[in-house]
This record gives C-alpha cells, structure tokens and sequence, in this order.
C-alpha cells in the first residue's frame, strides 16, 4: 500500500512579529540575532524585553554567522517523511562566535553525519526551502584562505 505522506511538503517556520526580522535577514543571506541597545545582551530566541536589563530598546544586529557546535545529534530515525532522503542528518546546537551564549539549533550540511563533532568550527549558510522560508543552516568551516 502507497505511503499516503510520501510527498509531504517539508514543515517549515512561522514567522511572527518577534521573528520575522530573523527570517527577513535569512533571505538576504545574513544572520541577524536580536541585541539589547542598552546593555548590548544578544537575545535568542527573540524576546520583546531585553532578559538582562528589561529594556524594550531591541534592535537586530548582524552577526558573522562563525561558531562552534556545542553538542549534537546523528538522527537516523524519520520523524516526517520529508526527511526521509536527508537521513541520516546531524542536527546541532551552534554557539556563536559574538556571543558563545546565544545558540542555534541547526542542521550541520556539507559533512558526513560521522565527521560532525563537537567544538567543530562552523559557518552559516543558507538553503532555500520555499518563497517565504531560507533557513540559516551550518556547514564546517575552512581554514582561512581556503575556497570551497
């Protein structure tokens, strides 16, 4: 008997008034995180209030999108049958260079699953997974000077 979600779309985000400034960032290719203007504390996942000063004085900042894994995971399991062709996948938490505290949990592309490490140096790129969504996602990063 067929698979009736064989072809089900990929879930992807929902952008609210908190994230979308995230999400717009992504589509231009850049990794916005939002920053205290008072205390300068970066705030991930975006708040409306600042979690060190209370200030409401919030504005996205840039950041390079360089970091380190800082633990993860080698999923072998399907969880949703979009996912099926990716298995086995490395899902990560990635603390940023500009502020080790603020971590993103990721997809770790370009690496086979084993290679994948903790500590491992690692650089935002961007996959594209529809009109509205591109998705921030890491891949290991080169020495300097090195080309892809």
């Amino acid at each position: 008997m067929p698979d009736p979600q064989a072809n089900a779309p990929r879930p992807v985000p929902l952008p609210n008034r908190e994230t979308q400034f995230f999400w717009d960032a992504a589509k231009r290719g850049e990794l916005a995180i939002l920053r205290c203007e008072d205390c300068r504390m970066f705030i991930h996942p975006p708040k409306h209030r600042c979690r060190g000063c209370l200030s409401e004085n919030l504005a996205p900042q840039v950041v390079s999108g360089r970091g380190r894994v800082y633990t993860l995971t080698r999923t072998h399991y399907v969880y949703h049958p979009a996912f099926r062709e990716q298995a086995p996948y490395v899902v990560a938490l990635v603390e940023l260079e500009e502020d080790p505290s603020v971590r993103l949990v990721s997809n770790i592309l370009e690496c086979a699953p084993e290679e994948a490490a903790i500590g491992m140096a690692v650089e935002v790129v961007f996959e594209r997974v529809s009109d509205d969504i591109t998705l921030p996602q890491f891949r290991p990063r080169l020495p300097r000077g090195e080309a892809a």
